[in-house]
């Protein structure tokens, strides 16, 4: 089974609005465009943060889209309960596949309920993005957001269009996500913790210098 790759982080924000300030305020720099999301009721801004050791990476800033009907579901990434009234914070990150249904019974097969396979899609200027995603049926994230949503992008990925940031990835580290889920997945670049701390840290190299980002 071939190894998966980081993806993207997920910060929430009450509002884009609120999310772009945070994104100002904290890296020094001004994300780029995103788009909406019809599926599940959100939008969502993105800036380019990949390094040599995260390709293709970016950092996804999202929020409930107040424009969009309810879309019938829970949304994903716990954006239905998440408590976001001290601000925008790192919640989650997704990691990239190629081999979606492999990994996926492969999570199941160590006990972890990973979710259904969705077909996602958007329109962007440069032509539609599609994808399909791993979304449990109650939107909630496992191991406190450290065990990541799995993607796989059908055609091209979303950070062959964003220009170059200022922002890179240094780091990511994890604590508490299970050791045979993380066999499953073959994380590279990635260090696991099984110790006391957040379930999510990544230190960007930004124009204010090195941040670094941790979940609740």
């Amino acid at each position: 089974m071939t190894a998966a790759a980081v993806d993207h982080l997920v910060v929430a924000a009450a509002t884009l609005a609120d999310g772009v300030a945070w994104c100002e305020r904290t890296l020094g720099v001004t994300p780029g465009p995103g788009g909406r999301h019809p599926l599940f009721g959100t939008h969502n801004r993105l800036l380019k943060i990949e390094s040599g050791a995260f390709a293709l990476a970016y950092l996804e800033i999202i929020a409930i889209d107040p424009e969009a009907p309810p879309p019938g579901r829970m949304r994903w990434f716990g954006l239905d309960t998440l408590d976001l009234s001290a601000g925008p914070r790192l919640i989650h990150w997704v990691a990239r596949s190629t081999m979606l249904d492999m990994h996926r019974w492969g999570l199941i097969n160590v006990g972890q309920q990973p979710g259904e396979p969705v077909a996602a899609s958007r329109d962007t200027p440069q032509g539609l993005l599609s994808w399909q995603i791993l979304v449990r049926e109650d939107g909630a994230l496992r191991c406190g957001g450290a065990l990541p949503t799995l993607i796989q992008w059908q055609g091209r990925h979303p950070a062959e269009a964003l220009p170059d940031s200022g922002v890179l990835l240094q780091s990511l580290a994890l604590t508490g996500m299970p050791p045979r889920a993380a066999e499953v997945l073959r994380l590279r670049g990635v260090a696991l913790s099984s110790g006391p701390g957040p379930a999510l840290q990544a230190v960007l190299s930004t124009p204010r210098g090195d941040v670094t980002l941790a979940s609740a």
